[in-house]
């Protein structure tokens, strides 16, 4: 039997990408893993998530462990709803989809709305899962660069308008993470916010923000593209993993119900309705206010502390982005090929990820690494960056 022969052609297309998650090494024990884009482990709520999982069984019984769920779900929707309208997007219910994760969403805006024939416009460099679920859906992979202040809109203006001019196919979507970005930590202009609404209009695409970090600013959050988006061109994928708890695979769309409804017709019933449930009985107890100022307060810490390590034991010749929320920092290593360091940086004790699987074409990331500020300790994380200083040094020695 040649079982490959049952797989029609675009599974065989997306089965010649890299296998998912292959940029993941497997770690040593008790390595340092400023690899991690995971909360940290004290501010996970473990205690009160079993305290809601518990109250959830009391009061429902067996409901939430069936197929159809509990009423809670639908509270989820709306205090989701409720939490959404703080932040000045204001969602109707037929105009929301709670989804497994932001992964999830992003996975079926893509088998919606891309094929072979359709072309996705994209940062770079940009979240490397992302990159994995487009190519499943099409090659047509349009990346636009990125600075200090986000996606360079002038720049997509320009091959948009190369584009059209040379009858090459325009983007059906754009896939941005405007706030605190994976993974360079930078956020979109108010300017270039407006700017890429505009292309949006001019060159009739849509937009899909990505909202992960969002509600993780250090100072003033920025208004997110959902909120100026006036005609429905924006689609808001957000998440609960980076403020509760990622394990829970709690994320939503917000967009025009005529593409919500596309999205559930696909998803059908894969929800997950004991974690969704129990994130509801959760969310009923917690000042969700109260707990986002005490992660800002942290993460703002320890991203302040992660830079000071990083000026004090990394060569002068490297450079980054000072993130204003989020999780991560952007290192420039002129002269390394970070892919090939890796190795020697964990049998050291320390991981990172290589800046080459966030890009499209991946020689454009060699010399970059993204760095984790959220995970580990701060005395850890100095550890591992001295480690990675003086492999660095090492490696730039090598190059003179």
């Amino acid at each position: 039997m040649k079982i490959d022969s049952f797989f029609p052609d675009n599974v065989k297309a997306a089965l010649k990408n890299d296998p998912p998650g292959e940029w993941m090494p497997a770690l040593p024990k008790k390595c340092i893993r400023l690899s991690s884009g995971y909360p940290a482990p004290k501010l996970v709520p473990s205690g009160e998530i079993k305290a809601a999982a518990a109250r959830l069984l009391d009061e429902e019984q067996d409901l939430p462990l069936h197929y159809l769920g509990t009423p809670r779900m639908e509270k989820l929707k709306q205090q989701i709803q409720n939490r959404l309208a703080e932040r000045n997007i204001k969602v109707q219910e037929d105009e929301l989809l709670i989804t497994a994760g932001a992964c999830q969403a992003i996975d079926l805006i893509a088998r919606v709305l891309l094929d072979e024939n359709v072309a996705v416009a994209v940062e770079a460099p940009t979240y490397m899962e992302a990159l994995e679920i487009f190519r499943n859906y099409t090659n047509q992979i349009i990346s636009i660069p990125i600075d200090d202040q986000g996606l360079r809109t002038n720049e997509l203006a320009q091959v948009l308008a190369e584009r059209k001019s040379a009858g090459l196919t325009l983007p059906r979507l754009l896939y941005t993470i405007p706030t605190f970005q994976n993974p360079t930590g930078t956020t979109l202009s108010g300017e270039r916010r407006n700017h890429l609404l505009e292309l949006a209009a001019e060159y009739d695409f849509l937009i899909l923000e990505d909202d992960a970090y969002g509600e993780l600013s250090f100072g003033e959050s920025p208004t997110t593209l959902k909120t100026l988006d006036t005609v429905g061109r924006v689609l808001h994928v957000g998440s609960l993993s980076k403020v509760v708890a990622p394990g829970m695979r709690v994320g939503w769309i917000v967009g025009e119900s005529e593409f919500i409804t596309a999205f559930s017709w696909f998803k059908k019933d894969l929800d997950h309705p004991f974690a969704q449930a129990t994130m509801a009985a959760y969310l009923e107890k917690v000042d969700l206010d109260e707990r986002l100022t005490e992660l800002k307060t942290v993460y703002r810490s320890k991203s302040e502390r992660l830079a000071q390590y990083i000026k004090k034991y990394f060569p002068e010749s490297v450079s980054w982005y000072v993130p204003q929320g989020g999780y991560f920092v952007w290192v420039k290593v002129p002269g390394v090929d970070t892919a090939e360091m890796l190795e020697k940086a964990l049998a050291a004790g320390v991981s990172y990820v290589p800046g080459r699987f966030f890009f499209a074409n991946q020689q454009e990331g060699i010399e970059y690494l993204r760095l984790s500020f959220s995970y580990e300790s701060e005395e850890r994380m100095e550890a591992g960056v001295q480690i990675l200083g003086e492999l660095i040094a090492s490696y730039l020695k090598k190059t003179t």
